[in-house]
């Protein structure tokens, strides 16, 4: 339905109009029948098209010649048959729509002078207003867009939908997991002594043994804090990850892997904290760099002392009975009792002992045992 004025405008256009593969017929005096529309318009919007086909007509149709009218109307066809704003398109439609710009003459703007696409350096990027976006992301978006698009090709995607979610809520679940005994790191752990083959029961024997001693010296030592018996729990059960990769300097193998894997749950500076305890479980112990790394320097070497005893402990693989021991632990030395004549029973236990006594003297640590 049009008023009356536009149905005779286009009635007296409707061969001329027909040549485009609009077809049209009087339907009353304020009225047009659409009997077919060009193919290129789709599913478009028939009767907004013949609305401003009949303003266009009262506009120019007397100052045109024939053939500017007809250029006016494939122009005014063409702008409803194109991709407008917000239409969804999926990557086949887009990077299609995009081929056929790169050899379109003129692409850059529509009939009507106005521009169908926008190139953005990076000072313009950050001059731009989009809603949602902090400022110092914008400099950043054209590169995020350009990775997505790469995910959707490789993956062969058509749509996503964004989650209302953020890092603080991942930050809150995770807290609230670790008050309710489903921590994630304890997921992640497990994830990676399976994918690098862990020994579970070596590894479960070495943690028994490794916070039984925390317990004794932790008030001597000042290892009063939950996370740092955390630490050595965690630092006990994937001190072996690196015999995945090579026995010979497997320490540093694992070291390596716990450094920069990702695992979920754990910050940069508890993986680096982590690959260190793990560094340093067997021959030489980096004091130097536990003291880099954190300000708890001298409690992680302590930490580093207690695993290499619990290790030491368990040197022998198996289920086998272990005796009891007391540990008496001073700022720089350890002591270690065991009953009377277990040592001496166990020749091979008291020369490791006595080897590790050799190591930890180059940190200025004494170890004794008797």
């Amino acid at each position: 339905e049009l008023d009356e004025p536009a149905c005779d405008r286009l009635e007296a256009r409707v061969d001329e109009l027909s040549a485009f593969g609009l077809d049209l017929e009087r339907f009353g005096p304020a009225a047009m029948l659409v009997r077919a529309t060009p193919a290129v318009l789709g599913d478009g919007d028939a009767k907004g098209l013949l609305e401003d086909l009949a303003d266009d007509l009262a506009a120019y149709d007397e100052a045109l010649s024939l053939k500017e009218r007809i250029d006016h109307v494939a122009a005014t066809m063409a702008c409803h048959g194109s991709v407008r704003a917000g239409r969804v398109l999926s990557v086949t439609e887009m990077n299609a729509l995009l081929r056929e710009m790169e050899v379109t003459p003129h692409s850059g703007q529509c009939n009507h002078g106005r521009p169908t696409w926008v190139k953005l350096a990076l000072g313009d990027v950050e001059k731009l207003d989009m809603d949602g976006i902090k400022p110092d992301r914008k400099s950043i978006f054209p590169a995020g867009l350009a990775i997505i698009e790469a995910i959707f090709d490789a993956l062969e995607l058509t749509s996503m939908a964004h989650s209302e979610g953020a890092l603080r809520e991942g930050v809150l679940y995770d807290l609230i997991g670790r008050h309710h005994q489903e921590d994630i790191r304890d997921r992640t752990l497990s994830f990676l002594m399976e994918r690098y083959h862990v020994d579970t029961d070596q590894a479960a024997r070495v943690e028994s043994k490794a916070l039984e001693a925390f317990d004794q010296v932790a008030s001597d030592w000042a290892l009063d804090e939950e996370w740092l018996r955390e630490l050595l729990s965690w630092a006990a059960r994937i001190h072996e990850v690196g015999l995945d990769i090579a026995h010979y300097h497997y320490h540093k193998h694992g070291a390596y892997l716990i450094e920069h894997s990702d695992l979920p749950g754990f910050s940069r500076q508890d993986q680096q904290m982590l690959a260190l305890l793990v560094r340093g479980h067997r021959r030489n112990i980096p004091k130097q760099k536990f003291e880099e790394v954190s300000e708890y320097g001298v409690k992680l070497t302590r930490l580093c002392v207690l695993l290499r005893f619990a290790i030491l402990f368990h040197h022998i693989r198996g289920p086998q009975q272990a005796p009891a021991f007391q540990l008496k632990a001073g700022d720089n030395s350890l002591d270690v009792a065991f009953p009377e004549d277990w040592l001496a029973q166990n020749p091979l236990t008291q020369a490791d002992f006595a080897l590790e006594a050799d190591w930890l003297k180059r940190i200025d640590f004494t170890l004794s045992v008797r």
